[in-house]
């Protein structure tokens, strides 16, 4: 008889801080209610848990009994704690003294909320780079969990796994367990009999310990699993299989690591797992990067040399995709300004705006990852104001300032007064990038350009595929959630920023206008090309846009992409002469207009657009194609508004932005 195999059964249970409720409450109907009543009758059944805390307090304040069901789980010893950042940041891309405080945070969210102080850390979509040890260690942490894989990129063979490591960083010791990629993929999607065949197998290997951690979500909330995990009782059935098979021992992961010594000194490279070293790379070399996997799988060597195939790193999200990384480098500024204003432990308001700006989900995008999603950058974004805003109360920093601060190569300009801020790259285009109402904690500006992504050569094939052994993973699917076309996947020559303009002539050509570098005046910030003058100003809720033009005859056309919160819902409206058009989701042509109103109810204001003189307006809806779990679908990231007027010598054209916040009484 071989000695039974320990299973380490963790689940991650997470939601986007900013998520909407109706998502939230479904999460918790199909998922984590029915999870922790079936685990509750099986006592015996020890697992880790890793939650969120911002998702802890939102399921503290909707659902109590729930929290309060895990809590005794905890106290009869069922439940082992992980702890990790509060926020869900990946720990990689914070400085050191906010992984300090967000892993603290969490800790101390933990032992009051649940009972117990967590010694085991999650770290965020197993993003490992070796920098996030002493932070890790100084926390109280002594262990965490990564993918085989990472193991494997380190040299190791499969068949060395069969407990934990140890390794160090800068003096600082933690310990590493492999999670099991063929666990993560079998459980809950295979039959439950295959699932367990699967962990005692090891035992027969002389494998000491099976390790499992993965998101909770796949047991209800992915396609196809809640009736499969509780109608049909996977979950169930996979349980009492195990806990009544004689070569299996479910155990803490806290408990394995009191009663076995580790298996020696390991050093990681910095990589996640496998899928995300894919979704890092551009679609080019994502798409020779699988071409490369599937020759190697079908010549029978992959699963030997897959840790040589290795792609992209998590911070190559900052590469690709340059709003992401403006995100991140706005939330290193900030964090320095909240570091220099040495209110940290003072504010603990500051702390959390700070922790809710790191929260990983708006900065990356795969099948899984929220970039694409505005709601979630708007959370960022919300939480980067409202912080600044607060900051300028204590420390006002100058109304023009420069500066690279996303290390892109082009100095950008901020603009602002106490209510409006405006930030311009000076790439030539004079346009905004960024556009902050405090009032409205909103960046009217954060939108996201179409650009090309691997996952348009999966929109190729048609319908589902499926598995004979179960049901079809989200990684398998490739499954529409509505019509897509090519014209969707058209990639944007130009970043969608507001107030990019150009100039058409009589021979059907169009120039996009090129400023020179930025100049300084009483009025705000002056640009100027040949034949035309451009000046922004801002004034309490107001900004002005104002052209000068000579000598030139021409068409002028300039474009605003603006982030609506409503996007394509019911909650907007297009008002001209107070009449109601219709919402962000249709387009509207207007000629001759002098003016118009955004009313936004997620937003809790409005936006009215004044014209000096009469415009063509074009409003039409941005969409970009996405990829999720559920299917590929379209989301809308701006309405664009279009002006154009044909403009002669001498002439100007100004153009007002008026905010204000007021209850729209829908």
């Amino acid at each position: 008889m071989s000695e039974p195999v320990h299973l380490l059964f963790g689940v991650h249970m997470h939601q986007p801080a900013g998520n909407f409720a109706e998502v939230m409450h479904h999460a918790h109907e199909r998922c984590y209610r029915p999870f922790f009543e079936t685990l509750w009758n099986y006592p015996e059944f020890r697992f880790a848990l890793h939650v969120s805390g911002w998702l802890l307090d939102w399921l503290a304040q909707q659902y109590p009994e729930d929290v309060q069901r895990i809590r005794q789980m905890v106290e009869r010893g069922q439940i082992e704690l992980f702890g990790g950042g509060d926020c869900e940041p990946v720990l990689a891309v914070i400085p050191y003294r906010d992984r300090l405080s967000q892993l603290g945070t969490l800790s101390d969210r933990l032992e009051k909320t649940l009972g117990a102080r967590p010694v085991g850390a999650w770290l965020t979509e197993r993003v490992w780079e070796a920098t996030v040890v002493p932070a890790l260690s100084e926390s109280g942490i002594f262990y965490t969990a990564v993918d085989d894989y990472h193991f494997l990129c380190s040299g190791l063979d499969l068949q060395k796994l069969d407990g934990y490591y140890t390794t160090e960083e800068d003096g600082h010791v933690l310990n590493l367990f492999p999670i099991s990629q063929e666990l993560r993929y079998k459980i809950p999607f295979s039959q439950p009999e295959l699932a367990i065949s699967a962990v005692s197998k090891l035992a027969q290997e002389h494998v000491a310990a099976a390790v499992y951690f993965d998101d909770i979500e796949k047991f209800g909330i992915w396609p196809q699993t809640w009736q499969w995990v509780y109608g049909e009782k996977w979950l169930n059935r996979f349980i009492e299989g195990i806990l009544a098979h004689p070569n299996i021992r479910v155990s803490h992961y806290f408990d394995y690591i009191r009663q076995d010594s580790s298996r020696g000194i390991v050093y990681l490279p910095t990589t996640s797992y496998i899928e995300m070293n894919e979704w890092t790379l551009s679609k080019e070399h994502a798409d020779r990067f699988n071409d490369l996997v599937e020759a190697l799988r079908k010549s029978g060597i992959y699963d030997i040399d897959k840790p040589f195939v290795r792609g992209g790193i998590w911070k190559n999200f900052f590469s690709r995709y340059p709003e992401s990384n403006w995100m991140h480098k706005r939330m290193l500024g900030l964090s320095e300004r909240v570091e220099k204003s040495s209110l940290r432990k003072t504010n603990p308001e500051l702390t959390l705006l700070l922790h809710l700006s790191q929260t990983n989900d708006a900065y990356w995008h795969g099948l899984f990852g929220g970039l694409y999603l505005p709601h979630l950058r708007r959370l960022v974004f919300s939480s980067l104001i409202a912080l600044e805003k607060k900051l300028e109360t204590l420390k006002p920093a100058p109304n023009i300032e420069q500066n690279d601060w996303d290390l892109d190569g082009y100095v950008e300009t901020r603009f602002h007064n106490p209510k409006l801020s405006i930030w311009i790259r000076e790439d030539g285009a004079a346009s905004i990038h960024e556009l902050d109402v405090y009032e409205l904690g909103h960046n009217l500006a954060d939108t996201l350009r179409r650009q090309p992504e691997h996952y348009y050569r999966k929109m190729e094939q048609q319908g589902e595929s499926g598995s004979h052994e179960g049901i079809a993973s989200p990684h398998d699917r490739v499954s529409f959630k509505q019509l897509i076309t090519s014209a969707d996947m058209i990639a944007d020559p130009f970043p969608r920023t507001s107030f990019r303009d150009s100039l058409s002539f009589s021979d059907k050509s169009v120039q996009p206008v090129m400023y020179l570098p930025v100049e300084f005046s009483r009025q705000g910030l002056e640009y100027r090309a040949e034949s035309l003058r451009k000046y922004y100003h801002v004034s309490d809720n107001v900004l002005t846009v104002r052209y000068e033009f000579s000598p030139i005859q021409v068409e002028f056309n300039t474009v605003l992409n603006l982030s609506m919160p409503s996007c394509d819902g019911p909650g907007g409206r297009v008002i001209v002469h107070n009449e109601i058009l219709g919402g962000f989701g249709l387009p509207h042509n207007l000629s001759l207009c002098k003016g118009l109103i955004l009313e936004d109810e997620v937003l809790g204001g409005r936006i009215a657009l004044r014209f000096s003189r009469p415009l063509s307006v074009s409003l039409t809806p941005f969409h970009t194609v996405s990829q999720s779990e559920a299917g590929f679908e379209k989301i809308m990231q701006a309405l664009t508004v279009s002006l154009k007027t044909e403009v002669h010598d001498k002439e100007w054209v100004e153009i007002q932005l008026v905010f204000e916040k007021k209850s729209l009484g829908y």
